[in-house]
């Protein structure tokens, strides 16, 4: 592999305008971005090959912790792949949502589809102060496997910084929530001291895993999940216990321990997940330094599409905010007209060379698939079509 300093850079083989895209990010960070939102649309390849047998995981372990067969089997994904529109290839080295909580003494049960953390603490008061311990087991394996990943891919995509989460989720993820949600109530203090204990060494792991994905030219990174690239550091955000909290204990444990947090970062987007947490908006869009609000609106409904979630949007456009979403709206007008596309990112699912074809200009392809996929969502298409030509 090429010294990455020598390299000028991550060029990321399997993405054509690459340049381009992250200039348009950077004017969407500022609030900036002309012509259209930003759109990250993926598309399989006409005539796309299957993932080989050898490159499919074999167990849990094989899945989450062997980087020789996880990046052979992302660039044959990207190989057989278009990133169309501000897509881009970056993959993921997570071991599950919230690994901080290994990381503190937690172990790991691995699954297919999820990761779980075993509960370890038994009672606060019993418990020393949470520090950072670079001997961790679950640390260095983690640290081993993302530099693996990353020597491995080169400048041909990125390796995203993994899922660390933060806060309240942490505790929760080492106490459990029934516990913790007690633990609000009765002991306020400590839940405090312990909060803020995650929140100082969340840096002490985060700085190491952005040393070894970080761009060696413009030191830019990104989050796979939520598809965000920005020079410096760039994270995601996020408290899902907050469901289970008041407004009041939000503001009182959660947002100074966020205001931190975001300080530290270049490039911040917030992660707010369910109906359940939207009492917290207010408080949230008070945090100036977070830069970008992200709604998932659960079971409730395909996220954007509902009237009942417009006012999420409206308020962190009048907080300063811009806005990622996932999925087709299906009021994209709406969201033209009113939302504009100076800070505006819309994640769009497969839909094989249904996109390919109608968003860019090209032949549409006549298999079933697509034909089913177009009749779903036309007005979606004529909307990404109308975005296209304003580019």
């Amino acid at each position: 592999m090429k010294n990455r300093q020598d390299a000028g850079g991550c060029k990321v083989k399997y993405k054509q305008n690459w340049e381009e895209t992250k200039e348009k990010f950077r004017n969407y960070w500022k609030h900036q971005n002309t012509g259209r939102p930003l759109m990250i649309v993926v598309a399989e390849k006409e005539g796309a090959a299957p993932l080989p047998e050898e490159l499919r995981s074999k167990d849990m372990e094989d899945k989450y912790m062997n980087p020789e067969r996880m990046v052979a089997s992302y660039r044959h994904w990207c190989e057989n792949h278009e990133f169309l529109g501000e897509s881009f290839p970056n993959m993921s080295a997570d071991f599950g949502p919230g690994s901080i909580a290994a990381y503190l003494g937690s172990d790991i049960e691995f699954q297919d589809r999820t990761v779980w953390f075993t509960e370890c603490v038994e009672d606060w008061e019993e418990e020393g102060p949470l520090k950072f311990d670079p001997e961790n087991a679950w640390f260095q394996k983690h640290m081993e496997v993302v530099k693996k990943c990353r020597e491995l891919a080169g400048d041909d995509f990125y390796v995203a910084i993994p899922d660390l989460m933060e806060n309240v989720d942490i505790l929760a993820s080492l106490r459990g929530a029934q516990n913790t949600i007690f633990d609000l109530i009765d002991e306020p203090e400590e839940m405090e001291k312990r909060i803020q204990e995650v929140t100082d060494v969340y840096f002490e792991y985060y700085d190491r895993f952005y040393d070894l994905v970080k761009d060696s030219k413009d030191d830019s990174s990104c989050y796979t999940v939520f598809q965000i690239w920005g020079e410096g550091k760039t994270a995601k955000l996020q408290c899902d216990f907050s469901a289970m909290m008041s407004p009041t204990q939000y503001r009182e444990f959660i947002v100074d321990s966020l205001r931190q947090q975001a300080k530290k970062l270049d490039n911040v987007l917030y992660h707010l997940d369910g109906p359940d947490a939207i009492k917290h908006v207010d408080a949230l869009m008070e945090i100036e330094e977070i830069d970008a609000l992200q709604w998932t609106s659960g079971d409730h409904g395909p996220d954007g599409t509902l009237e009942d979630w417009y006012e999420i949007y409206d308020k962190a456009r009048r907080a300063g905010k811009i806005s990622v979403d996932q999925g087709l709206y299906r009021n994209g007008r709406r969201l033209d007209s009113q939302c504009g596309s100076a800070g505006t990112k819309i994640w769009f699912p497969q839909y094989a060379a249904l996109l390919q074809s109608d968003v860019y200009g090209r032949r549409q392809e006549t298999d079933g698939l697509c034909r089913r996929a177009l009749e779903r969502c036309k007005r979606d298409i004529r909307m990404l079509i109308r975005w296209r030509k304003r580019a």
